[in-house]
Order: C-alpha cells, then sequence, then structure tokens
C-alpha cells in the first residue's frame, strides 16, 4: 500500500470515529439527562421516605440447612385439586377424623367443610359458617365445637350448632392485629399466635419487610377467661401445635426460619428452646398426624434475593418502596412446600415443587398429604404413596 493509499485509510477510519462520537453524543446525553434526575429522586425518596427497617438477629441462624434426607422436590406431579374454584385461600386444613371432614378458613369469610372420598371429583364442598372476618388457623375443641383463629376478629369459638362465639381479642391491653393460629391441648386449654399487633393481614408484608418483632404466643383458658402472653417478642409468631405428649407446646417464627417449643410442664415448664431451626423455608402452619410426625408448611425456600432483604435492611426498604408506589415488590416466593419432622424436631421428608409458592399448611390423612394456601383457590391432595420422597444420597 502506498503511502498516500494508507493516508486515505487513516483519514477515512478518523472521519467514521468522529461520525460515530457525533451521532453518539445526543442520545448518551439525553439517557444522561433521564438516569441522573430518576437517580436523584429515587435517593430523595428513600431518604425522606418514613419506613425504617431494623435488622435482624440472623446470628440465632445457623448457617446449616436443616434438610431432610428424603426429598421429592416435583410435588406437583402427584398432585390433584378440591374445591377448585370454590375454595379462595383455604389457608389452614383441620381434619375430623369421625366424619371424614376437613375444615377450612377462606378468603371471603367462610369456614367450609369438604366431605372427603377417593375420588377428588367426589369431594363435596359445603359453606359452613361465615365469622364476618378472616379465619386462618383452626383446631378441633373437646366438645364438637371449632376454635378459629380470625386475622380481624380474634380467637372465636364456633359451636356445633354453627353459633359463634367470640372468646378474646387483646392481651395485656393490646388488641391482636394478626391472630394467626391455634390448638388445644388435653386439659381444654388453648394456645394461639398473634402473629403481629401492629399488621394487620393484608398488610403482613411490611412486618416481615420491618424486622422487628411484633408477635406473640398466648393462652386462653376457658375456665377463667384468661387471656395471657406466654412468648412476647417474636418476628411474626405462626403456626402452633401442642406436642403429644403434652409437655410443651410448638410455635413457628417465620421471618427467624425456626420452630420453637414452649414448656408447659416440668422442670422447664415456661422456658423457651429450639424446637427446629435453619428450615429451608419460612414456616407457617405445624401439625401432629397422630402418627409421629410434625407437618410444618414451608410458605417459599430462601431464594438469595430473600436471604439478602433479610440480611440488608436497606434492601427491604427498597422493596417497601416498591410495595408502596408501584405495582409492587417482586415475586420473590417459589419451590413451596412442606417437611415432616419427627417428635424430636428432626427432619424426615420434604415435599416441595418450583410452581407452587406459599402453602401454608399440611396434614397426612390416610396416604395423602393435604395442604392448604393463601393464594391457591383449592386444596391441594398429593399422593404419598405412589409419589414418595426419596433418598437424596
Amino acid at each position: 500500500m502506498s503511502e498516500s493509499s494508507a493516508q486515505d485509510s487513516l483519514s477515512s477510519a478518523t472521519q467514521a470515529v468522529r461520525r460515530s462520537t457525533s451521532s453518539s453524543w445526543p442520545l448518551n446525553f439525553l439517557l444522561f439527562s433521564i438516569l441522573v434526575p430518576v437517580a436523584v429522586a429515587l435517593l430523595v425518596l428513600y431518604q425522606l421516605d418514613p419506613f425504617d427497617p431494623a435488622p435482624l438477629p440472623l446470628h440465632e441462624i445457623s448457617h446449616r440447612i436443616a434438610a431432610a434426607p428424603r426429598r421429592n422436590d416435583q410435588m406437583l406431579k402427584g398432585s390433584e385439586f378440591i374445591g377448585v374454584g370454590v375454595l379462595a385461600g383455604p389457608e389452614d386444613v383441620a381434619y375430623d377424623s369421625k366424619s371424614g371432614v376437613i375444615y377450612t378458613g377462606c378468603a371471603d369469610g367462610w369456614v367450609k367443610r369438604v366431605t372427603l372420598n377417593e375420588s377428588v371429583a367426589d369431594s363435596v364442598v359445603e359453606n359452613w359458617v361465615n365469622t364476618g372476618g378472616r379465619p386462618l388457623g383452626l383446631a378441633h375443641g373437646h366438645n364438637g365445637d371449632l376454635l378459629v383463629a380470625d386475622t380481624e376478629k380474634g380467637l372465636l369459638r364456633i359451636s356445633e350448632a354453627g353459633e359463634v362465639e367470640l372468646l378474646t381479642d387483646e392481651a395485656e391491653g393490646v388488641k391482636f392485629k394478626l391472630t394467626d393460629a391455634v390448638d388445644v391441648a388435653k386439659d381444654g386449654m388453648i394456645y394461639f399466635t398473634d402473629a403481629s399487633y401492629k399488621y394487620s393481614f393484608h398488610d403482613f408484608i411490611w412486618d416481615i419487610l420491618e424486622g422487628r418483632p411484633h408477635g406473640r404466643l398466648l393462652s386462653y383458658d376457658p375456665t377463667t377467661k384468661e387471656t395471657k402472653v406466654l412468648v412476647p417478642d417474636l418476628y411474626f409468631a405462626n403456626g402452633v401445635a401442642v406436642s403429644s405428649d403434652q409437655k410443651f407446646v410448638i410455635f413457628c417464627e417465620t421471618v427467624m426460619r425456626r420452630c420453637k417449643k414452649y414448656y408447659l410442664q416440668g422442670e422447664k415448664k415456661g422456658h423457651v428452646e429450639n424446637f427446629i431451626d435453619s428450615l429451608p423455608g419460612t414456616p407457617d402452619n405445624i401439625q401432629y398426624d397422630g402418627e409421629g410426625h410434625y407437618w410444618i408448611g414451608l410458605a417459599t425456600e430462601i431464594t438469595v434475593s430473600w436471604d439478602l432483604a433479610l440480611r440488608y435492611p436497606f434492601i427491604r426498604k427498597w422493596l417497601a418502596i416498591m410495595e408502596k408506589y408501584t405495582a409492587g415488590k417482586p415475586h420473590m416466593e417459589k419451590n413451596s412446600g412442606v417437611m415432616a419432622v419427627n417428635l424430636e424436631g428432626e427432619p424426615i421428608d420434604h415435599y416441595s415443587d418450583p410452581g407452587l409458592s406459599l402453602i401454608s399448611s399440611g396434614i397426612k390423612i390416610g396416604n395423602y398429604l393435604y395442604c392448604g394456601s393463601i393464594v391457591y383457590p383449592y386444596i391441594i391432595r398429593f399422593d404419598l404413596e405412589h409419589h414418595p420422597a426419596q433418598a437424596t444420597t
């Protein structure tokens, strides 16, 4: 190539670069003029918004996940749906073995009765009693009555005839805001949780994002009609189950991914210990199946995004801002399911599915696992016999 040709090529290349730079300059300026004000506005919004999340005591959570030795992570493949379209958010499932009926509380205020049959298509759903609120946890009493933790009303008793009675709606002068779960001991004492005395059920995400302990484990004595706070300062107190030997009551602490036990008798009476911690998901309800296992509903696995949010308050504040000023926070709940643990709180089986979210309860009845949820319009029936959990090693 001659010197003249080389100079021409260099000149052409230089002109091309100049044209490219010249043509991209308006675009870069436009992006800069848009992004900078947006960033400044977001920063100002972050500083001015009064929501103030607190650090969580994550040092209390073990870094070792409580993994079950057997697992089925394709739960939907063995599932059928009961009451499709007529069970709006059946949060808890309480089984009456004498009648073969499941009781469940729904988003429309109805406590519904579901008569079980071998064929899902033959299961019958009946509107039984409307509490006028939002029934969540349920437990059968000793006289044919049903105890209901109604998030809007408080702790209720429904008689066999369908009459609704308010037992209690406050403790130590503080009203319940999110009456959540309930169980009854053999001596008739009722144990229940108020997940948050600050936020209602419809605003429960704010309690989780704030990261402060507004939950309580409580008792109600039907004889004296006295309500006591047994354990205060819980991080979203949730499911409740009296142990099979009646020595303690187990309660779930959703945000902290653990279930604890409060001793009811013996030398440790009044003391609190871990029953199981570092769960692979956030626990909701817990139920005893009468066969040596407790079943814990796991609303969501701990994803990377959830883990970061729990660790860093500033991320939770951004999520709160998105919840408040936009269409809502990103969908972060997935791989929901149920874990079975033995009487000592040791994991046995774990059933889940990437397509499930916000499973709130599960109970084994015969060869099936029946699961409730706050989002699905049906009860999930999973076939344990034909789709058992398999050893993970």
